[in-house]
């Protein structure tokens, strides 16, 4: 069951509907293939139809959902051919970013990557893959942001859906998180050497950490893939 309390009156009952259900999306709680109902999602967060209706077309509209009439509402299936274009455009620009990361990265940017690492590393004491998944895109999203590149990222976000989606999988899938860390602490070490051609280089592994995934994950989750 999806437990939400709508108790922020400054956003909209809509985007608060919208931001839960994207939320449990994207962590999993709804699995891919999930069927729900408008029905179901009123009662459990105690509203009317009608933002439940209005968050579902916009899901649909962002490939989160698939609205079929007559059969119901199901959580979209991870397309792989979307994860690698995805996975394609952030490699590309992601090291074009940490170039720009090399030469000037402010040192309160370098500050709180190392504070983002700290994290990091007590996540995976704790095992808590939903603030890790949330850590990991901090990391990358600061130093977008030092760079002065945070609409850059925005437009990223809007190709990440299924991408984000195969990442979190992974790490439920496998605990083995030390991998991620010492990569993103080897990027931090590069920035901070201002070595442009490891940087790159790191960044380029880091991202195709997916390609590597994702046959693990088709294999382990079949159900979860078109």
């Amino acid at each position: 069951m999806i437990n939400m309390n709508l108790k922020n009156q400054s956003i909209s009952t809509r985007e608060q509907v919208y931001h839960m259900l994207k939320d449990q999306i994207l962590s999993l709680k709804l699995a891919p293939g999930t069927n729900i109902s408008e029905k179901e999602i009123s009662e459990q967060f105690q509203v009317s139809r009608t933002p439940v209706r209005e968050s579902f077309l916009k899901l649909s509209q962002e490939g989160l959902l698939d609205i079929y009439p007559q059969r119901g509402t199901f959580v979209s299936l991870i397309d792989l051919d979307l994860v690698e274009e995805a996975r394609f455009m952030r490699e590309h620009l992601e090291k074009a970013i940490i170039k720009l990361a090399c030469e000037c990265l402010p040192k309160d940017t370098m500050i709180a990557l190392e504070m983002n690492l700290n994290m990091q590393r007590i996540c995976i004491k704790e095992k808590d893959y939903k603030k890790m998944f949330e850590l990991d895109e901090e990391f990358h999203r600061t130093i977008f942001a030092g760079c002065n590149k945070e609409k850059t990222w925005l437009i990223i976000q809007q190709m990440n859906v299924h991408f984000n989606r195969s990442r979190m999988l992974r790490l439920v899938t496998d605990y083995n998180w030390d991998g991620i860390l010492l990569q993103h602490e080897s990027i931090f070490k590069a920035i901070q050497n201002q070595d442009v051609q490891e940087a790159e280089q790191l960044m380029e592994e880091h991202l195709k950490l997916v390609i590597i995934d994702k046959e693990l994950l088709k294999k382990e989750h079949p159900h979860y893939f078109k």
